[in-house]
């Protein structure tokens, strides 16, 4: 078999179904692997306990699927035009979104695509193992990306392109192929620290390594509990995710609109009023959220991220009547209601109406019987 001539063409094909970057590298990431452990010893991963559970086999891809000697890097952009990043979140009365969700779930179109390319290999080389994954297995797929040149780690910990910045998904497609290995990229971030001094809640603890814990993409998608009142503040509008850390990377004026319709902007964020989506009860919710990766999170997380926004966006009564209505859902809604509550009425004069709020609190918490 040809397998450089195979290489080829498998790039061609990646290019056909939607990737703008291939990359091909072998499974050896024994280096990382004490990274890893210290990352997860220092209790780096918060609550995302799956990571910890299965321990080194995110380092080795041949545990995942066995047979594996090869993994097929693919690099898909998502970067929706008319993002309006800084204007978005200038404005706080407006939810700023993540700009990788503001279209549809990228897990299922991305591992359709390498589900593709792994049956074009196929028809040409005939049966093989392959398994195609997107966020979906312990897989180390930021250093797998360095390894087959489609970037470097950058001190966000995100994988960065000289040509096109960090704006793109990665997914990966394992093949017991022997293919010929590509040339691995090279850190070029040099002496810049823009990403870690731009971190709202200072999550970048050093190059490359971020405590979850801080980040407020974690704190508004991956974490479900009380969000800690230090980062609250920090948070400020930002309801699903934190683009900040990209946002002033020097590397990203290189990047590229996406090529794909389905990670534009959806309809129901056209108008990304707080108050309109707080409004949203949980039939519209799901309605608005369908084919999205921000349905996974549930309408009460959806509130309870919309209401710290509310909090910190100014006086407003209809924002107060609104939090208020909300109350008594879940405790952990509640807290942060009552938290937003707070912020809202510290923007006001003392007047009856801020007095009896302030009663209603501390009432909260007095014993039933008081």
């Amino acid at each position: 078999m040809n397998y450089p001539e195979l290489v080829e063409k498998i790039k061609i094909w990646g290019q056909e179904l939607g990737f703008q970057k291939i990359g091909i590298c072998d499974i050896d990431l024994s280096e990382h692997e004490d990274a890893l452990q210290q990352w997860l010893d220092a209790g780096y991963h918060g609550e995302m306990d799956w990571m910890a559970r299965h321990g080194m086999m995110r380092a080795r891809p041949d545990e995942l699927l066995a047979g594996t000697v090869r993994v097929i890097s693919a690099r898909m952009d998502y970067l929706p035009p008319e993002a309006q990043f800084a204007s978005n979140l200038a404005d706080p009365t407006q939810a700023y979104i993540s700009r990788y969700s503001l279209g549809r779930d990228y897990h299922k179109l991305i591992r359709n695509q390498l589900k593709k390319l792994g049956q074009k290999i196929e028809q040409e080389v005939g049966q093989f193992g392959y398994r195609p994954f997107v966020d979906s297995a312990p897989i180390l797929e930021r250093p797998l990306a360095q390894k087959a040149g489609l970037g470097w780690t950058g001190k966000h910990s995100l994988i960065l392109d000289k040509e096109c910045g960090s704006w793109f998904f990665l997914g990966e497609l394992l093949i017991d192929l022997p293919l010929p290995i590509d040339e691995p990229s090279v850190n070029e971030c040099g002496k810049c620290t823009a990403c870690i001094t731009s971190c709202p809640t200072q999550a970048i603890v050093t190059d490359g390594v971020v405590d979850a814990r801080r980040c407020i993409s974690y704190l508004t998608i991956e974490f479900d509990g009380v969000i800690p009142v230090e980062f609250r503040k920090a948070m400020g509008n930002r309801i699903y995710g934190c683009d900040d850390c990209q946002l002033v990377c020097p590397w990203n004026r290189f990047s590229e609109l996406t090529q794909q319709s389905d990670f534009h902007r959806r309809e129901a964020f056209d108008n990304s009023d707080l108050i309109r989506l707080f409004l949203w009860d949980e039939s519209t919710f799901l309605k608005n959220m369908e084919g999205s990766a921000i349905r996974r999170i549930g309408h009460t997380q959806w509130l309870r991220n919309l209401s710290i926004a509310l909090g910190n966006a100014p006086y407003s009564h209809d924002a107060v009547n609104a939090l208020q209505a909300r109350e008594g859902l879940s405790d952990v809604l509640d807290e942060h209601i009552a938290w937003a509550l707070e912020q809202q009425q510290a923007q006001l004069p003392y007047t009856s109406t801020k007095l009896e709020r302030l009663i209603r609190i501390v009432q909260r918490g007095l014993p039933r019987d008081a």
